[in-house]
């Protein structure tokens, strides 16, 4: 289903069905006495339906659940496309994984009434709905069947209605990395105060890691180096750069591609190898790129990795990635490699990567960051993203150099 479909159907059919909810809630009497967490929660749901990297800035999240909660079973809702990540980082065991179809209208439909039910089963004690302002995640929260229902609260924000059916709310804040809060969300399981009013959040710092691994046997890390020299002769006895340059579902948030070319010159003219990475639906843009860099220490692996975790022994395999805001940058947080990330219609200060193996690159123009839960990333720059193009690629440039020539000295050490 298109991106657009969803925001439409999200938009008008859930303000009207969230209002329905939150009569029938108010009718029964629910909303005045918000229900407590039993003293020991067998099933606690989290509702994750965002992008593949909203998991790995979760990560703090699910560790401080299983800390806070080791007796009880953490189920995960997410869509049947971001399952992988899930599994790959052992999140939860496998028969607490639920999926939803959003390949078409009639597919998520199906799913949502299927796995509606198959949750009311389950008898769960609580659900975390980790979605900003989306329609769909608060009804689901309810039609799941769990008493303690945490999500966020819009408050007096007009335009982000979504019923006042979620029991243990804490205000959405703008201002505050993602991670901290969605930590925020656990500690408002066992906090019976309605929301905004809730203040049961601790000062806590930006959590330093992700809390998330996947484990890797060295041998399959030099069988999988060993293959990619041998697939691409070019990279032999380099340093190797991988570039993202994609822009995935938010074009907007691309680096221009000549920037990324201009930079890919400098590091094959300095000797190091680039290789240009994302999925098949990249590789006519790196076509393109590989055209305007002109050099064969420049290889295309669009489309190589088969798997997120071949992608995290690509990353072991190499020194430095240079992205977009997306994907890549969250899963490099869970590999050794240094990564430069770009952001502009969003902000790092919100979704940057957590850990200390990343540098944040921002220009701090007047209308950045634009795409917020509050215009349901609608971004108003049509397409001219400013604040990406006005990054001169010489001092990315120079910041990767640097990065580079600084490790080679300290591994020569």
């Amino acid at each position: 289903m298109k991106l657009q479909t969803q925001r439409w159907i999200d938009r008008w059919v859930g303000q009207l069905l969230c209002s329905l909810v939150s009569a029938w809630v108010h009718f029964k009497g629910l909303i005045g006495k918000p229900r407590g967490l039993a003293s020991k929660p067998r099933h606690i749901l989290v509702i994750l339906l965002s992008e593949m990297g909203s998991i790995v800035l979760a990560g703090p999240m699910f560790a401080a659940l299983r800390r806070n909660y080791p007796g009880a079973a953490i189920h995960v809702l997410q869509l049947k496309k971001n399952q992988e990540v899930s599994r790959l980082l052992g999140l939860t065991q496998a028969q607490y994984l639920h999926g939803l179809d959003d390949s078409s209208g009639l597919s998520l439909i199906r799913d949502i009434l299927r796995v509606s039910l198959s949750l009311r089963r389950i008898k769960l004690d609580a659900v975390i709905d980790c979605e900003l302002f989306s329609r769909v995640s608060a009804l689901l929260s309810f039609a799941c069947g769990a008493p303690v229902r945490v999500g966020f609260t819009a408050h007096t924000q007009e335009g982000l209605y979504r019923g006042s059916f979620i029991n243990h709310a804490i205000p959405y804040n703008p201002y505050q990395h993602i991670s901290k809060q969605f930590l925020s969300l656990v500690n408002a399981l066992e906090d019976v105060r309605a929301a905004p009013r809730n203040k049961a959040a601790p000062i806590r710092s930006l959590p330093l890691d992700t809390e998330l691994s996947v484990l890797f046997a060295a041998a399959e890390l030099q069988d999988y180096r060993t293959q990619l020299m041998r697939d691409h002769s070019a990279l032999t006895g380099r340093k190797v750069v991988l570039l993202y340059a994609g822009g995935g579902l938010l074009p907007e948030r691309a680096w221009p591609a000549p920037h990324y070319a201009r930079v890919a010159q400098g590091l094959c003219q300095a000797g190091y190898a680039v290789g240009l990475i994302g999925l098949k639906d990249d590789a006519a843009l790196a076509r393109s790129l590989i055209t305007q860099i002109g050099d064969a220490a420049c290889v295309d692996l669009t489309g190589y990795t088969r798997s997120i975790r071949e992608l995290l022994m690509l990353f072991h395999a190499c020194d430095l990635l240079i992205t977009n805001d997306g994907g890549p940058g969250h899963f490099a947080t869970l590999t050794p490699i240094q990564t430069l990330v770009f952001f502009g219609p969003e902000t790092g200060r919100l979704y940057g990567p957590l850990g200390q193996r990343n540098q944040v690159l921002e220009s701090g123009l007047a209308c950045s960051p634009c795409l917020s839960a509050y215009n349901h990333r609608l971004t108003f720059c049509d397409g001219d993203n400013q604040c990406l193009k006005r990054i001169a690629p010489d001092p990315v440039l120079a910041d990767a150099l640097a990065y580079l020539r600084r490790n080679s000295v300290t591994s020569v050490a």
